[in-house]
């Protein structure tokens, strides 16, 4: 018997019986498709060949299934989520979702390639930007926010090509396109 809890579409947890897979494995009974996944590492383009754990649930019986909504977990799939962090708090033990924050909605936030590493990403921050009243936030180029940022609103923020913007600590932009210094 296998129980799958499945999450959303961003991702699952799956509750598995041991003796159930053994039981198949040994039966060379797990005969799992082959997805082919194109990607590009380092510039050279590649063919990653996966199977989905999800996909093994044919193959067994007795099997379960159990919706849960997005608003009780918050995957980090991208880089961009990290600045999420800021709409949830702690109380009691509990990871609750902030109520200073009125729009049950997250943001859009949209990032540019300098900040889809981790690493960059966390380089490119002195500390994460309050986004509490935030609607959406669109940042392209070379920019670098400094601590205790506030973003309300609309916010988009792009550096000129081949200029280095620095977003200065305690910054508050709402509603506005900030394209260098003199636009906060």
């Amino acid at each position: 018997m296998v129980f799958v809890i499945r999450k959303s579409e961003a991702g699952s947890n799956r509750w598995v019986n041991l003796n159930a897979i053994k039981r198949l494995v040994q039966a060379d009974a797990l005969k799992m498709e082959i997805i082919p996944n194109p990607k590009e590492v380092e510039g050279i383009k590649v063919l990653q060949l996966e199977t989905t754990a999800g996909a093994a649930i044919k193959f067994f019986d007795n099997t379960i299934g159990i919706n849960i909504p997005r608003s009780r977990f918050l995957p980090v799939k991208e880089s961009s989520n990290l600045l999420l962090s800021d709409l949830y708090t702690e109380k009691d033990g509990y990871v609750v979702r902030n109520p200073a924050r009125t729009d049950p909605a997250n943001p859009s936030i949209e990032l540019a390639p300098e900040f889809k590493k981790v690493g960059d990403f966390l380089k490119r921050f002195k500390s994460i930007p309050s986004i509490i009243e935030s609607d959406s936030l669109k940042v392209s180029g070379d920019v670098w926010f400094g601590s205790s940022v506030v973003l309300k609103g609309k916010v988009v923020i792009a550096a000129k090509s081949g200029d280095k913007l620095e977003i200065p600590d305690k910054a508050v932009i709402q509603n506005k396109e900030v394209h260098g210094a003199g636009d906060i």
